[in-house]
């Protein structure tokens, strides 16, 4: 670091020509707590350097490496990495200084006083900027003159909502929202080509006071062609035309009724903008859509219609996607290779019609006792996914407010191991939906059926760990069985920065609320109760002999994001997940059931690795089957910092566990109690990197144990105070943001 430090101080000298100045500091001073001057800091133009965590300016000590007379490539790789200095500009100074004073003015200051004053010192200079604001100023009078007789019932309907009151603050701020509110309700009730420039204001101060005379001018339409003036003129919707723009050669055309039911612009109806912006967003969610252009033009024999064309840009249709991967399941290698298929208008409604498979290879060693040491897998999936509710008596009003789509999917998977041959057969049903501002998002599975087969399964494994009463794993005898699952489920999320980031919430003031229910077996239940089937060895109701799994599941998860600067933020994360098995159903199907450890849960662990409770697993090593739960905690808080270029940096905090709601003799200590639940709950603590890329985001978190419930004894229970790298340390790497 001191290293950087000297380099920042002397190389960049050779970055500067005579006369010029690295700009070292800039601060926004006043003398008075009636402004904030973090908000005035913003108007400043030009800013110094990046301190990297508000000390060392690193992006300037990489640029500063690089040789200023060589273009190679690895000088020009530090100039790309780094960050070039920042020399002093006086008309960007004075920029600043005219910004800070107008922003004053605009907040009531009418006579505010800025002045720019700057230290030398070598080849640096610091930049300060004094405030004085002066007396603020208030409304004495509010007038609104109306020079377009024809909308003065419009600006009367108006008048009751203004923001504009006797003795309020001048603000320009309110002004404008006031100017935008006017607009926005006149171009909702037909005025099309109203706009904001036909509304300005008159401020006149009066002597002697700290009042202002206001008064707000609504101005005739003003043509721009020959700046003639004429009254505004309201519109109703002329003719829909419908037309494809065919210059990327996709062939494509929609059933009518998709085209009607995708538009809001109706004929005979007033013009509106949110209609307008409704037609763009509906055609733009078709899967066969790449773009939308609507063309309002006026009809040519009556001038009080606009007839809207809407102009479609077709999407690629068919898409055919190969991969191959690699796969290393705890030393394991194996690789995957996959085909997808989609047709993107299989209906002519948009439907996306997909077809996908999958088939995978593993070579698995040091698995004594089995006769054949390989593990393959394939799968085959259909999906077809509608742009709307596929269900009667939604009606027309709540499809028009909300974008939606049906998925129905069917897949069938096969996976043969040398313990044992494993067939999933999966069917869904489902609906997803979310609200005009796209704040709200929700899931409906309306119906989800698994049926596990278990064709084959060897002499050893089943000895071992079903059979043998001495060794025998409930969780597994219980996973490892022919099971139906029948679920359905309702997920709900509010985004209050909006749903359109795949990054989530990342320097933002947010916040994100999650909540998911799900049961599973009711339905199966009662039929199998009235039919009065067959009870299996275990006490369990079956159908067609197969036993089927009956629990409910809550999850919640809030997290919330804290902006200090544009560079930095804080966020916090609280999730509790809880699932109860009952009726036909004594432990939860494996994949239902939690874990902890991993990249986006304590990460202090690896992936399965924590819990449950105070479980130390298969002799202190990662036990899959038994490290799940029917309970989950997690809890994070994490620094976020830009560094420099594209990385950004974080330093958090995890604590959390997982634990069973029932005392299972293969997981000693893993039962959920009031009394000490608290003390088993783990903590981490760790950095992280991060590789903003903006359209997504690589992920380098290295974590360290600092509570450790599994044990005991004082050195192992606290390793933040008796670290021991090879045993505590961790490392992740994921893709996007943990929360």
């Amino acid at each position: 670091m001191g290293f950087l430090l000297l380099l920042c101080s002397c190389s960049s000298k050779k970055y500067l020509s005579e006369g010029e100045y690295l700009l070292d500091k800039v601060s926004v001073t006043t003398d008075t707590t009636r402004v904030n001057v973090d908000m005035l800091s913003g108007y400043v133009r030009q800013q110094p350097n990046t301190r990297w965590i508000s000390m060392v300016k690193l992006p300037l000590g990489i640029y500063l490496m690089s040789n200023p007379n060589s273009n190679s490539s690895f000088n020009r790789f530090l100039r790309k990495m780094g960050e070039a200095p920042v020399v002093y500009d006086t008309l960007l100074s004075e920029r600043s200084r005219q910004r800070i004073h107008d922003a004053l003015f605009n907040l009531g200051y009418l006579h505010a006083e800025v002045t720019t004053h700057e230290e030398y010192r070598k080849h640096k200079v610091s930049v300060r900027y004094d405030v004085r604001p002066g007396e603020k100023y208030y409304v004495d009078t509010i007038s609104v003159e109306v020079r377009d007789t024809s909308i003065l019932g419009e600006m009367e309907k108006l008048a009751e909502g203004t923001r504009l009151k006797k003795g309020m603050a001048f603000d320009a701020n309110v002004l404008n929202e006031e100017r935008s509110r006017i607009t926005n309700h006149m171009t909702e009730n037909g005025y099309y080509y109203f706009n904001r420039d036909f509304i300005r204001y008159e401020v006149d101060t009066l002597r002697g006071s700290t009042l202002v005379r206001l008064k707000m001018i609504v101005s005739e339409h003003i043509d721009p062609t020959d700046n003639s003036h004429s009254p505004h003129q309201k519109y109703r919707i002329g003719e829909v035309k419908y037309s494809y723009d065919r210059s990327t050669g996709s062939p494509i055309w929609f059933r009518t009724s998709v085209l009607h039911r995708s538009n809001s612009l109706v004929s005979g109806e007033v013009y509106s903008d949110s209609k307008l912006t409704d037609t763009y967003s509906r055609f733009n969610k078709l899967g066969a859509v790449a773009a939308t252009n609507v063309q309002m033009e006026p009809n040519e024999q009556d001038s009080t219609l606009l007839d809207a064309n809407i102009v479609i840009t077709p999407a690629r249709l068919n898409s055919i996607q190969l991969g191959l991967d690699g796969t290393n399941t705890a030393g394991d290698l194996g690789a995957a290779a996959n085909f997808t298929y989609q047709n993107r208008n299989v209906f002519h409604g948009s439907e996306v019609f997909s077809l996908k498979f999958r088939t995978a290879f593993e070579a698995i060693r040091g698995l004594k006792g089995y006769a054949d040491q390989n593990y393959f897998e394939y799968s085959i999936e259909t999906g077809l996914q509608f742009p709307d509710f596929v269900f009667p008596f939604i009606s027309r009003d709540f499809r028009r407010r909300s974008k939606a789509a049906t998925e129905f999917n069917l897949m069938f998977a096969s996976q043969d191991r040398p313990e044992f041959h494993r067939r999933v057969l999966t069917a869904s049903w489902k609906y997803r939906w979310n609200n005009a501002n796209a704040k709200q998002l929700h899931r409906f599975d309306l119906l989800d059926i698994n049926y596990v087969f278990m064709p084959w399964i060897s002499d050893t494994f089943y000895d071992t760990y079903i059979k043998n009463p001495e060794s025998r794993n409930a969780i597994i005898a219980y996973n490892y069985k022919n099971l139906f699952i029948v679920k359905l489920g309702y997920q709900y999320q509010y985004s209050s920065s909006g749903l359109a980031s795949p990054m989530g919430i990342y320097g933002k003031d947010a916040y994100t609320v999650r909540f998911a229910v799900e049961t599973a077996g009711n339905l199966l239940h009662g039929i199998c109760n009235l039919a009065n089937t067959k009870v299996n060895d275990d006490g369990q109701r079956t159908l067609f002999n197969i036993a089927y799994a009956q629990y409910a599941k809550l999850d919640f998860d809030i997290s919330k994001s804290i902006r200090f600067s544009n560079r930095t933020s804080l966020a916090l994360r609280f999730a509790l997940g809880v699932a109860y098995p009952y009726g036909n159903s004594d432990i939860l199907p494996y994949e239902k059931r939690y874990f902890s450890g991993g990249a986006n849960s304590v990460r202090g662990w690896s992936v399965r690795s924590l819990g449950p409770g105070s479980f130390l697993g298969n002799d202190g090593n990662v036990d899959f089957i038994n490290q799940t739960g029917d309970v989950k905690l997690d809890m994070s808080a994490e620094f976020r910092m830009h560094l420099f270029w594209k990385f950004d940096g974080a330093v958090f905090i995890d604590a959390g566990n997982i634990w069973t709601l029932r005392d299972y003799k293969d997981q000693p200590g893993g039962q959920f109690r009031w009394d000490t639940c608290w003390e088993q709950i783990a903590v981490a603590y760790g950095l992280g990197l991060r590789l903003n890329l903006n359209y997504f985001l690589l992920r380098f978190d290295a974590g360290m144990k600092a509570i450790n419930p599994a044990y005991q004894d004082s050195e192992r229970h606290y390793p933040l105070i008796h670290p021991n790298f090879k045993r505590d340390f961790t490392f992740h790497f994921a893709v996007g943001l943990p929360f």
